[in-house]
């Protein structure tokens, strides 16, 4: 991949308050109300738009189903398993198409969302630029090697996201997010069963009762013949629900979930920046945003590119 990485400039702010002015309370209300069902849909539209954002863009590929002329869409990958929130997107389009038709794009859709559970369960948020456009396919091939794999090789992982526009601060900032959600057992099966190819070790960086708690929510039998993807655990399993920075006090006691989330405590490319995020949230908040921010405008499509969907699964 080249490291030449295309920001959207022409995006804006209020882009939406004279072409369709309802539109993002209209996003705002309708995550409000699927989050106050189940709190678990806002880390989903929060990994929904990092997801699409850092194959080819926020281009709301993501969000399109495979179909003859689209055999392998990027939803489908196995490297984008526990996608959810496309329902929640659905909804929030199918309301502004009947306020506003063919002027709300799919992907901004998808990244005010993703702005909206923010606020819901993290109680802060920030402004989000309209004015993306949606992308004409998707591609499940494109996924792979884009969708950062949970290794806690720190170097490859900052090469990783600065190949993609993304500082190691961006990195570990956005890392945050995983305050919320589930990761798959499948994901740190190894750390607990199978540590450096050691049938029944487990990693010792993880802390002994941790690890035994995780082992009952990803029981070595089941996980190992087929389970670890359907069995999942919480990321943050002590406010599983509020997006905060006890992911980073987590990490000091050695309860991070995912080897790369562990190893962000101890690498000291990023061990001065975690500490730093632990003892005060409002940097964190702020760094977080401004990320955020940055990731919604990689390689975006504007003006005449692309198109604006009426239905965020098909093209038109």
């Amino acid at each position: 991949m080249g490291s030449t990485v295309v920001y959207g400039e022409d995006l804006e702010v209020g882009f939406y308050n004279e072409r369709c002015p309802l539109a993002e309370g209209i996003v705002r209300a309708t995550v409000a109300k699927a989050v106050a069902r189940n709190p678990g849909m806002a880390a989903g539209l929060i990994r929904l738009h990092f997801h699409d954002c850092i194959v080819l863009g926020c281009d709301a590929s993501i969000l399109l189903d495979k179909s003859p002329q689209n055999p392998d869409s990027e939803k489908d990958n196995l490297a984008n398993p526990l996608l959810r929130g496309f329902e929640i997107v659905d909804d929030a389009k199918a309301e502004i198409e009947a306020q506003c038709p063919h002027t709300v794009s799919c992907a901004d859709v998808l990244a005010f969302a993703a702005r909206d559970s923010v606020a819901a369960v993290g109680g802060f948020t920030y402004a989000v630029p309209g004015g993306r456009r949606d992308s004409l396919v998707s591609h499940g091939r494109d996924v792979d090697g884009n969708v950062p794999p949970p290794l806690p090789d720190i170097p490859f992982l900052k090469r990783h996201f600065e190949q993609r526009g993304l500082s190691l601060n961006d990195m570990v900032a956005l890392s945050g997010a995983h305050s919320i959600g589930v990761a798959p057992c499948a994901a740190f099966f190894d750390r607990l069963y199978f540590f450096n190819d050691t049938k029944f070790r487990t990693d010792p960086s993880l802390d002994p009762k941790f690890a035994a708690f995780l082992k009952t929510k990803c029981p070595f039998g089941e996980t190992d013949s087929g389970g670890g993807i359907i069995r999942t655990a919480n990321l943050d399993n002590t406010t599983p629900d509020r997006l905060d920075v006890q992911y980073f006090e987590n990490l000091k006691n050695h309860m991070g979930v995912l080897s790369s989330d562990q190893a962000l405590e101890s690498d000291p490319l990023t061990a001065a920046t975690v500490r730093r995020y632990r003892n005060d949230r409002a940097a964190w908040m702020k760094d977080f945003a401004v990320a955020m921010v940055k990731m919604g405008k990689l390689k975006v499509l504007t003006v005449a590119q692309g198109e604006i969907r009426r239905n965020c699964r098909v093209v038109n």
